[in-house]
């Protein structure tokens, strides 16, 4: 037996979930995986080198057939671990569909952007069912029949319900961000999601984390599943460092404006809920910052436009609720702040998985108040990390914040406060002289509007 069917051999047993045991490759990237040459050109034009070890693992099980149990850290590449067998079985094959379940509607947008240059050169047709989107564009998407269907549950039920899209055809089953779609609320949603769909199926669970209860409940919907763990679940980037504040709650946007003014690059700051987050990104803009927000108030085109921004340096702090701690993929984020400290310590896990992706170093700071030192202890047994707990620098006062944020930047902290007064009576001074201006203006405005109604009403007349 030669090297390459031994490897491919090896790739499909299960996997017990130490990073040791992880199959060295020959050295040929995804070449030696069993993928087709259709997939390996494309592989080849987006310069994609060496598959990372979730893929390296998950592709040749996937391209058997088997159902899969995955974890991997957040920014290991999941997407294409299940992307590439589904896209392959579909390219040799004219019948059958594949079902990618995903919790949010960012994900779902970030995993058809992921598969989209290969199913493109495949001519593979996907459809995006997302909530917020329009379900009549989504009704004509699903007429042409599509092979891949990308669905957040409440939206892919509403489809159901309306009995404007076909499930019977689903052969490849993937939940992405298992645990979280697999937790007590969404359970009913799941069960009547796989009524829909046959029997005989391949089922791929992907995430970064899998408790030991909902790992129980997982293994109910496949049959034998692979289990492939390339990082012990909870387990987190190396690259990124861990920093932790205690601290009371009303003095939290003060050591937040202390650690903004040290970062020049993206920063993604989570809060707990979406009213603590609108009233944070107000605040952080009155510093003179750029920010953006999102959370599950805000219109889906509010979400995109804040995304793109962030992702194209429009907005330099992004504001978020745990909406955006799962599978949103922003290259360069440098630090991630949980100002809120999350629900749980899995939430920890994808919350700063955000930053120290593909490579990049990252730092995760938390502010946490005196009542959650306890959550602390137990954060740090389930990451198996000792997290640094550093001293409070001193903060600046609210009105220095609020009210003077370009002077804020351009004073140092040895220049005293006359300088702040003076400041303050000459931008006084200006907006009188800037709204006497106005009204003059105005008034000038109208009487001229005036007279040029009149003017032609007279002409009218005539």
């Amino acid at each position: 037996m030669n090297i390459d069917q031994q490897l491919r051999d090896s790739a499909i047993e299960s996997y017990s979930g130490r990073n040791d045991k992880t199959i060295k490759q020959s050295g040929d990237g995804f070449y030696d995986l069993g993928i087709a040459q259709s997939l390996i050109r494309e592989i080849d034009r987006l310069n994609f080198k060496n598959p990372t070890p979730i893929q390296k693992e998950s592709i040749p099980v996937g391209l058997q057939g088997n159902d899969i149990i995955a974890i991997a850290r957040t920014g290991s590449g999941k997407t294409l671990a299940f992307g590439i067998p589904m896209l392959q079985r579909f390219s040799e094959n004219k019948r059958g569909t594949g079902l990618i379940l995903v919790p949010t509607r960012e994900l779902a947008i970030q995993v058809e952007e992921a598969l989209r240059a290969f199913s493109f050169q495949l001519n593979i047709r996907m459809a995006v069912l997302i909530g917020g989107a329009s379900i009549s564009l989504q009704q004509s998407a699903l007429k042409k029949n599509p092979r891949i269907i990308i669905a957040t549950p409440g939206r892919l039920l509403d489809h159901i319900e309306r009995k404007t899209v076909n499930l019977t055809e689903v052969e490849i089953f993937v939940l992405d961000e298992a645990d979280r779609m697999l937790d007590m609320g969404f359970i009913p949603d799941i069960k009547r999601i796989i009524k829909s769909i046959p029997d005989k199926r391949q089922t791929m669970l992907f995430s970064a984390t899998m408790p030991k209860e909902i790992e129980a409940i997982a293994e109910k919907l496949m049959e034998n599943p692979t289990r492939i763990e390339v990082d012990r679940s909870g387990s987190t980037p190396v690259e990124v460092s861990h920093e932790m504040f205690i601290i009371e709650n009303q003095d939290k946007s003060r050591l937040l404006a202390v650690q903004l003014k040290q970062y020049s690059g993206p920063v993604l700051v989570f809060t707990k809920t979406k009213w603590m987050a609108r009233k944070l990104t107000a605040k952080v803009n009155s510093m003179g910052f750029t920010t953006a927000e999102i959370h599950s108030n805000r219109t889906p085109g509010q979400r995109r436009n804040a995304l793109e921004g962030f992702k194209r340096g429009i907005y330099q702090i992004l504001i978020a609720t745990d909406i955006a701690a799962r599978g949103i993929d922003v290259s360069g984020i440098e630090l991630v702040v949980n100002y809120d400290m999350p629900a749980n310590s899995e939430d920890y896990v994808h919350r700063i998985g955000r930053t120290g992706r593909a490579g990049k170093t990252g730092h995760a700071i938390s502010f946490a108040t005196t009542n959650q030192e306890g959550w602390i202890r137990n954060l740090e047994r389930f990451m198996k990390i000792k997290l640094t707990i550093s001293s409070l620098p001193t903060l600046p006062s609210e009105e220095l914040l609020l009210n003077q944020p370009e002077l804020r930047r351009k004073l140092s902290k040895h220049e005293n406060l006359q300088a702040i007064d003076s400041s303050q009576n000459d931008s006084t001074n200006n907006k009188n002289t800037y709204w006497s201006n106005s009204k003059k203006h105005r008034s000038a405005r109208k009487k001229s509007a005036g007279q040029g109604f009149r003017w032609k009403s007279r002409a009218k007349r005539k």
